[in-house]
């Protein structure tokens, strides 16, 4: 998805004047949220490969915590873009 969308989006992105490493984050939050994301999360299918026994709709009720902080993140990301860009900010100046 990455090699995909990134070519595609990173110059439209820059051409808007955000910054590539607060799209860099977004990406990488927006991937992982779809590995995990009901009903085509490709981790809970490995989940249930790797425990057979439980029933796939615990798995996605097991999910539901780590499915609500990264939208809460992506949220906070879009309204505060400067709290993805601090650290990087901060380490490299």
């Amino acid at each position: 998805m990455i090699l995909i969308t990134v070519p595609v989006f990173l110059p439209l992105i820059t051409a808007y004047g955000y910054d590539p490493t607060w799209f860099a984050i977004i990406v990488v939050i927006v991937v992982e949220l779809g590995l995990i994301h009901p009903p085509i999360g490709m981790n809970l299918f490995v989940i249930q490969a790797q425990a057979p026994d439980i029933r796939t709709l615990e798995i996605y009720r097991g999910i539901l915590p780590f499915l609500i902080a990264p939208f809460l993140l992506i949220g906070l990301m879009f309204a505060f873009p400067q709290l993805a860009l601090w650290l990087p900010t901060w380490l490299y100046g």
